[in-house]
């Protein structure tokens, strides 16, 4: 299982890595700029692709980390994203960058991030819109068995608002990039950058890939779940120092028998 993710992972950073991919990488990046341009706190956590630069380099925070369920550069945290050694209520911050498409179980994914987040903790969640030319590409890609497209489960921008708000989260926005891929050269180019930008700008839902922006509303965490994590978890909110205890008096005698301090 570990090792299939593994490759999932690869494929999916080796797609990253085309035209398309490098285009649609930098405008995930701007967005993610604006989205999380107020967000603010200790520890922002990004999980699935990373990329050469990752998207939460795009926070203010700054306490960045990767996890990935394999040993890798800029890895710092290696755990599945449904069972994350973090404590409760201690990342202001996730980003779930194509995590959920690709997990066998993403409600697992999502209650696990739920868990973790600290209370108004944000979550953004980057996946590609099954509805759009992008969306039609992969599922004939994955008819065709194509080793990444074929293990792609979607999940719509639409369920998963409902997931998330079963979940006690508040979607704050929605944002869709990438409706015409780059392609040709020259004066088609320039033409298809036009017009991918003018739909980005009245963000249409024709995009290849979704941003949706939400934060935790509620704070629980059920008995079982608890009673689940016996483990030692890692504890990333910050503590106030202890106070430091009051240093005793040392005496000493005089020669002309007074006691001083």
């Amino acid at each position: 299982m570990q090792q299939e993710c593994s490759d999932i992972l690869t494929e999916l950073e080796s797609w990253y890595a085309r035209d398309v991919g490098r285009y649609l990488q930098q405008q995930a990046l701007a967005t993610t700029r604006d989205m999380l341009d107020m967000s603010f706190g200790y520890h922002i956590l990004q999980l699935g692709l990373r990329g050469a630069q990752p998207l939460c380099d795009a926070s203010p925070i700054r306490h960045r980390f990767y996890s990935a369920e394999r040993p890798a550069e800029g890895v710092d945290l290696l755990a599945h994203p449904d069972d994350l050694p973090l404590e409760s209520d201690s990342v202001d911050t996730v980003i779930l960058h194509h995590t959920l498409e690709f997990a066998r179980r993403p409600h697992d994914v999502l209650r696990e991030v739920q868990r973790v987040l600290t209370p108004q903790g944000q979550v953004l969640v980057v996946g590609f819109n099954p509805y759009s030319l992008l969306g039609a590409y992969a599922r004939s890609r994955g008819l065709l068995r194509d080793p990444l497209w074929r293990n792609h489960y979607p999940v719509g921008e639409k369920r998963l608002a409902d997931w998330l708000c079963l979940l006690g989260c508040e979607v704050r926005e929605i944002r869709y990039l990438c409706s015409l891929p780059p392609a040709g050269s020259g004066r088609l180019r320039n033409w298809l950058a036009r017009a991918d930008s003018w739909a980005a700008g009245h963000n249409l839902p024709t995009g290849g890939v979704y941003l949706l922006h939400a934060t935790k509303q509620v704070v629980g965490l059920t008995g079982q779940r608890r009673a689940r994590r016996e483990r030692r978890l890692i504890g990333l909110v910050p503590r106030p120092a202890a106070r430091p205890s009051p240093v005793p008096q040392r005496y000493k005698v005089i020669d002309k028998g007074d006691v001083a301090a």
